[in-house]
């Protein structure tokens, strides 16, 4: 059987966020035989941590993680602003394409959430399923929530709150989105990243190549090893798409940090 062996070369370098950290080079392969691809992970997140971009986040490293705290409040307009201190600059009644919309009854609410995700992730060799409640934060500080509405029920009925930009409040007031955040890929292009998961293993647009991804493209946990706009020689991401499972399947790939609220 034969083997072929690729070194993945990542250069980390150094940023400041609230603190500055020096890093050096690290490495990672993958081999493929002749019936799959065993990912050898040994991957530097710290090159994203400057793609996040957010008045109520602060972004903290400590030695072998990244601490996110964020107040979870979307930096675009949102029916969901309605009759909240922010109303006059951030409320915008529904105009998405979506003929049954309903608006919920929730109302958007400051929070305080801190995601604690490793630096430099790994695959996991037992994949946590994931919780209902925040999996993940996008780069404009709002959270992701995985597949399943309150229950562990389908999101068939609860897609019809989600606002123009796809997200919607939970019951305590806390926005997030369960699929694509329209609003950042029309801001940064389909094919970019869009945030962390848990893990720390990122989130990219719906497209790769110039091509949509489908399902079909990813692995039971929605995502693969390839190449991106971020790591050319390749790391493990996340895509969202536009059918369930949207963002995360069947748990995380890596090991999640912590998750507070």
């Amino acid at each position: 059987m034969k083997f072929l062996k690729t070194i993945f070369k990542i250069h980390l370098f150094s940023i400041s966020i609230l603190c500055t950290l020096g890093c050096s080079g690290d490495e990672s392969s993958s081999i493929i035989d002749d019936d799959e691809v065993i990912p050898i992970t040994n991957y530097d997140i710290t090159s994203l941590l400057s793609k996040f971009n957010s008045t109520g986040m602060t972004i903290e490293i400590n030695a072998n993680s990244v601490v996110f705290n964020t107040n979870d409040l979307p930096d675009h307009k949102s029916p969901y602003y309605l009759d909240t201190e922010w109303e006059s600059e951030l409320y915008e009644p529904y105009n998405g394409t979506n003929p049954q919309f309903n608006l919920n009854p929730n109302r958007i609410a400051e929070q305080n959430i801190t995601f604690t995700i490793p630096l430099f992730p790994e695959e996991s060799s037992n994949h946590r399923a994931t919780n209902l409640g925040p999996i993940g934060i996008a780069r404009n500080g709002v959270v992701f929530f995985n597949q399943y509405a309150a229950g562990n029920s389908p999101l068939t009925n609860e897609i019809n709150s989600f606002d123009q930009y796809l997200g919607h409040p939970a019951g305590m007031g806390n926005y997030h989105y369960h699929v694509e955040p329209t609003y950042l890929t029309e801001q940064f292009g389909n094919n970019v990243f869009l945030g962390l998961l848990a893990d720390g293993f990122p989130v990219y647009g719906p497209f790769e190549n110039g091509s949509e991804v489908t399902n079909n493209d990813l692995d039971e946990f929605h995502g693969h090893l390839g190449a991106t706009v971020d790591f050319p020689d390749g790391i493990y991401h996340y895509h969202v798409t536009s059918q369930d499972p949207y963002i995360n399947g069947n748990g995380y790939f890596g090991t999640p940090g912590n998750i507070s609220q």
